[in-house]
Order: C-alpha cells, then sequence, then structure tokens
C-alpha cells in the first residue's frame, strides 16, 4: 500500500480537539510531528507538517483532521447589510473564495486538497470496491472524475446577526460550482468543506477522516469507555513507557469489557486485570510506578459506592502503592476534585490554617448539592484518621472536556516525607 507524503513540500493541516486537549495537542504535533507554525485557537491546534499521512492520522490528543484551505481575518458585514443580497454575497465571495486574481491560486489548491483527499482515503481503506478496481487500473481518472461536494458552515459571533450559516453555505456553493466545475451534494458528497466564521477568524478546511472515522476513534478498542484523547492525555501526564499493565476494578461488568478489549489489542501479555477494590488494593506497597484512575462520577457510569466519602480512603492506598518518585493522575468531578484540594490543605496547612486556606482557594464557590455539602462534611472529619498524604506533590491540574460535564486531571509526584 503507498505512502502518502509531501517531501518538496509542507503542508498545513488543524485538528480539532475537546476544551482543554489544546495543550497535549500541541505538544504532540511539535514532537511527533517535527510540526513548525504551531499556533492554537479554542478547540482547534493549527499546525505544518512534511511527514505522512499515515504519520499524521496517528496523533492521539485529536478528535479530527483538516487539511487547511485558509486561515484569514474574520468577515465583516455592516448591520445594515440585508442577507441575499448581492453585496453581501459579493463580499462572502471575496474573503472564502479570493477575487479573480486569486482564483487560479484556490482552484489549484482545491483540487489538491480533493487528490490528498482521495489518496488519503485509499491508504486508510476507506473507498468503496469500485474506487479501488480505478485505483489499481487508472489511477488518474480518479483525480479527475466528476466532484461532488457539500459546505458545512458554522457562524457564531456578531456575523450570525447578519447572516446565516446556509446563506453562507449557498453562496460558497455556488461558487466553487462555477469556479471548478464541482457538483452540490447535500446527501452523499465525495468531499466536504468546512466554514467556521465568528468575531475572531476566518478558517476553511477539508476533513481527511469521514464523519464516522473520526481520528479520536481507536482501532484497538472493542468497548470504549472514558474519551480516548483524555485517556491518552492521561497516560501521557504519568510518563507511561513500554511496560505491564495491571488494572484494578471491582464490577463485574466493566471487567468484562475491559478483559474484551484486552483480547480485541492483543495486550494478554502486557495487560492483567484483578477484581478489587480502590480501598484495599491488593499491592505491596511502593510496588508501582504510576497510578491512573478515573473515579466514576455516577453520570455514564453508576456506581453504589459513595466517592466523597471513600476518596480519603482511595487516595491513601493509591498512595500507599506508589513508589518514591512514582506518578499519580486521576480524574475528577468538579465537585470530587474540590474535595481533594481541601483533603491536601489539611494536611500540609494543618488544623489551625484550614478555615483560611479553604476561603483563600473559593472552597464555598464550588457547585455541589445539599447531599454533597453533607458528604463533604462528613469526609472533612473522617479525614483524620486517613493517611497525610504528605508524600504527594502537587504538579498540575488541568479541566478537560467529557461531553455533558467537565472534568479535572490532577497529577502528584510522590516524594519522601
Amino acid at each position: 500500500m503507498p505512502e502518502v507524503r509531501s517531501e518538496d513540500s509542507v503542508v498545513r493541516y488543524y485538528c480539532t480537539a475537546g476544551n482543554g486537549m489544546e495543550p497535549f495537542l500541541v505538544d504532540e504535533v511539535k514532537r511527533k510531528l517535527a510540526a513548525q507554525d504551531v499556533d492554537h485557537i479554542p478547540g482547534k491546534v493549527l499546525f505544518s507538517s512534511s511527514e505522512t499521512i499515515h504519520r499524521v492520522c496517528d496523533l492521539k490528543a485529536a478528535e479530527r483532521l483538516f487539511l487547511l484551505l485558509k486561515q484569514d481575518s474574520p468577515v465583516r458585514l455592516s448591520t445594515h447589510t440585508s442577507p441575499g443580497t448581492t453585496k453581501a454575497a459579493s463580499v462572502l465571495q471575496s474573503r472564502l473564495l479570493g477575487d479573480r486574481t486569486q482564483m487560479t491560486w484556490e482552484k489549484t489548491l482545491l483540487w489538491e486538497a480533493w487528490r490528498m483527499v482521495r489518496m488519503h482515503r485509499f491508504v486508510r481503506s476507506q473507498l468503496q470496491s469500485d474506487d479501488f478496481w480505478v485505483m489499481r487500473n487508472k489511477p488518474y481518472l480518479l483525480f479527475f472524475s466528476p466532484v461532488s461536494f457539500r459546505i458545512n458552515c458554522k457562524c457564531s459571533g456578531k456575523l450570525h446577526r447578519c447572516i446565516s450559516a446556509q446563506e453562507v453555505s449557498r453562496v460558497m456553493g455556488m461558487g466553487l460550482s462555477r469556479l471548478l466545475g464541482w457538483k452540490a451534494d447535500l446527501k452523499n458528497p465525495k468531499l466536504e468543506i468546512n466554514v467556521y466564521l465568528n468575531d475572531d477568524y476566518c478558517l476553511l478546511g477539508i476533513p481527511l477522516t469521514r464523519l464516522l472515522l473520526p481520528l479520536a476513534n481507536r482501532s484497538y478498542l472493542k468497548t470504549p469507555g472514558l474519551r480516548s484523547t483524555v485517556a491518552w492525555a492521561m497516560a501521557s501526564l504519568a510518563l507511561i513507557e513500554a511496560a505491564c499493565f495491571l488494572g484494578v476494578d471491582i464490577d463485574d461488568g466493566q471487567l468484562q469489557k475491559a478483559d474484551e478489549n484486552v483480547l480485541f489489542a492483543e495486550l494478554q501479555s502486557r495487560v492483567h486485570l484483578l477484581k478489587a477494590s480502590s480501598t484495599a488494593l491488593p499491592l505491596p506497597s511502593a510496588s508501582v510506578d504510576a497510578v491512573v484512575c478515573d473515579l466514576p462520577f455516577g453520570r455514564k457510569f453508576s456506581t453504589r459506592i459513595n466517592m466523597a466519602e471513600n476518596l480519603p480512603v482511595i487516595l491513601s492506598e493509591m498512595e500507599r502503592v506508589l513508589r518514591v518518585g512514582g506518578t499519580l493522575v486521576v480524574l475528577l468531578s468538579p465537585q470530587l476534585s474540590c474535595l481533594l484540594k481541601k483533603l491536601l490543605l489539611q494536611t500540609n496547612c494543618g488544623p489551625k490554617r484550614n478555615e483560611e486556606a479553604e476561603s483563600q482557594t473559593g472552597m464555598k464557590s464550588c457547585l455541589v448539592s445539599s447531599s454533597e455539602q453533607h458528604n463533604l462534611q462528613v469526609t472533612s472529619s473522617s479525614s483524620q484518621e486517613a493517611s497525610t498524604f504528605s508524600s504527594l506533590r502537587h504538579q498540575a491540574t488541568l479541566r478537560v472536556s467529557l461531553g455533558v460535564i467537565d472534568g479535572l486531571i490532577h497529577k502528584y509526584i510522590k516524594t519522601l516525607d
């Protein structure tokens, strides 16, 4: 199967990322792809690279990959400009497709983008059977066959008050049809062009992965649980390299799904599963290099355990099994995150300074229900019996999107008391 590589030129891409994942993606493209001109805006990371498509598609922190067609300053339309008028259409076409002096360049770029998309889908085994026949026998026909397309536009900010996404799509579609002779197809297009317009930027791109196959999909996962991008971010924070892994869960259903994933990925020799409670880990003290934990919030996966009440014991067990210099990475809900900070402040500041430290960190601003507030009080009174956590040194706290709610990733290093 052929490799697609732009050895004589650097290709400009952008990837979408979940809220809070942009720093991870920026670091990954620099480290894996030796990317240049790396920039990020909320939810997107832009970069240039001459690496192969295979390498670019191996990004773990990205949701979707796009070929960047245009990055420009925001489109400005007067509030007095009526949608659908010739003036509005002229401004949009000029900004999105360029003026007549730029038409040749835009046309060449779009045809090259189409060639890359088709070749990329061939490499990723996403072409239909008739496309495979053409690729094997008459590949030149594949790149000069009639192209059907669809415009996917998102408008926000002040521009949204002046013109709708549907109007932008209509103007863009008419311009492309005249420019390239392509045919609009809203139901089953061969190519999709994404347009993002807001008060800060104008962005045009072509997705290099189909809607059903984003980069965030992991071919080696049969049953996903936590978002794959967030799971990768946690593992990268823990600095996990080639090693043996032990997965612990008390729920039989979760263990069964995990076992299916291990078998599907053919990792039986490196990943072992154990049924046990996180409040009493059957492991010797100082026996592991890293602990990565995603405590259930009760949203996607329910639990009968009162996490707020048991958090001091769980944290104590994770601290116990870690070796000195080991890394703890834990994902918590905003409420449990506030509780974790409070527990550590009690340890570091002592009882006399606890009230002052609590007010300084804004504990009262945490949005918790009355039952959760009760749990916090119960936990605070019982936390003196738990470990002091004095050996855990805070490294980072990062907020990431989990879809419906946000989660906070905490990283700690175990040091000598």
